[in-house]
């Protein structure tokens, strides 16, 4: 590999990883809080997706300005699933939640298949194959955008976390619930916000990836896999540790996309055990939530 292609592989893991962040910070706070594996969190990317490409195709919008839509339309989807079904059995063994969302999953991506049939689709503003260069390196706007925003609401969610009461008591839940609710939260109440927010960081990944990358109702199971290798590999409820698996996964399937693209899964399924070998509280530890 010469000096450019390695610089441009660089460069594409860099900005990829913050597309990966966001996809995985949501599945991280419902897994640290609620102590859910959200096996529907794929299927709520890809609704997030379909958001930005329907109001892109029917009224024009573009698609960054769509992600607040995204955002509060999966939000609202998010606090009734959780609200009215999920609390239901929110006490029940860990496999109960996990086939309720894995069964939500399966009804989410039969729907959209349905309505919108399994095509693959694309969102194409005017400036979606314009970018710029550093000496010969090639950075796409839309990818630099995908990446900005991605940090900026990672770094909201940080501070809404860590700075406000509604975020204090969500973090207080995690941490323990009977000391929690002893204080006066409402723990129906943190679960639903919590699930809500996880699902709104999907949506605004679904829709940052629909910008990148061809669309369809099956696209969210690879995305789920990816959060959760990311959350175990930088560590469950943390933040930083989310960011570091995120740019470390993203490391890995860009460049095992260049040597070898038949064995990217395999390859970062095998840094994930080393990991866990090495490590097994993942890269930063389980610091954020507990």
């Amino acid at each position: 590999m010469g000096s450019l292609e390695l610089t441009q592989g660089v460069v594409n893991a860099i900005l990829l990883s913050g597309t990966l962040a966001l996809v995985a910070i949501g599945f991280s706070i419902v897994w640290g809080i609620l102590n859910i594996i959200n096996i529907a969190h794929g299927a709520f990317i890809m609704l997030g997706a379909y958001v930005t490409y329907w109001l892109f195709t029917l009224f024009g919008i573009d698609p960054f300005l769509s992600i607040p839509l995204s955002m509060i339309t999966l939000f609202i989807v998010g606090y009734v699933i959780q609200r009215y079904l999920i609390n239901l059995v929110i006490r029940a063994p860990l496999l109960v939640t996990f086939l309720l969302t894995f069964a939500l999953e399966i009804v989410i991506i039969n729907l959209a298949t349905f309505f919108w049939k399994g095509d693959l689709r694309s969102v194409t503003p005017a400036y979606s194959g314009a970018g710029f260069t550093i000496g010969a390196v090639q950075i796409p706007y839309v990818r630099l955008g995908a990446f900005a925003i991605s940090l900026l609401l990672t770094g909201l969610l940080h501070v809404f976390l860590t700075y406000t009461k509604t975020g204090n008591a969500i973090r207080a839940t995690g941490m323990d619930i009977d000391a929690a609710r002893l204080q006066g939260v409402k723990i129906a109440q943190s679960y639903a916000l919590t699930f809500a927010l996880g699902s709104a960081l999907a949506g605004a990944a679904g829709s940052l990836i629909s910008i990148s990358f061809p669309i369809d109702p099956t696209m969210g199971g690879a995305y789920t896999l990816r959060a959760f290798l990311i959350c175990v590999l930088g560590g469950l409820g943390s933040i930083p540790g989310v960011m570091l698996g995120a740019l470390l996964y993203a490391f890995i399937e860009v460049f095992s996309g260049i040597y070898a693209p038949g064995l990217k899964d395999a390859i970062a399924l095998f840094v994930l055990v080393f990991v866990l070998i090495v490590r097994p509280t993942g890269i930063a530890g389980k610091a954020f939530y507990h």
